[in-house]
């Protein structure tokens, strides 16, 4: 059984923490821009496959979602580069122990952010776009 309201739901949060992202990389805080396109990049690949009827997703690996989405789309393969490079910003932009030697706000430049937005970006295009062909949003 797919599930609409909860793809949905899942979908304008990526939106919002997208926007999150930009505000963040406007003033600076580069790593956590980069952590939250990491967070605007996972949720709308659980909310396409909530649309698809998957009702546990506990990963929060956005290739392991990608490669799961696959099954359903081949528009996906395109984004598994984006995917693979934006998990690598789940722990380090936010734990120092995870940066040898330095801490996050240290590391992260502009470039990263604005790289990490721009997938993240692409990510969420390429599902509304599905999302809308398939009723969902």
């Amino acid at each position: 059984m797919k599930n609409k309201l909860e793809a949905k739901r899942w979908f304008k949060q990526a939106k919002r923490t997208l926007a999150t992202a930009k505000w963040n990389q406007k003033g600076k805080f580069y790593e956590q821009a980069c952590f939250l396109s990491q967070q605007a990049a996972e949720k709308p690949l659980k909310a396409y496959l909530y649309s698809k009827g998957k009702r546990t997703l506990m990963t929060h690996s956005n290739l392991e979602l990608v490669k799961e989405c696959l099954d359903f789309s081949t528009k996906f393969k395109e984004l598994i580069d984006y995917c693979r490079n934006l998990d690598k910003h789940y722990l380090p932009t936010r734990y120092p122990n995870a940066i040898p030697g330095g801490v996050p706000y240290e590391v992260y430049t502009e470039y990263d952010s604005k790289e990490s937005i721009r997938q993240a970006e692409s990510i969420v295009r390429t599902v509304e776009i599905l999302l809308e062909e398939g009723n969902v949003i």
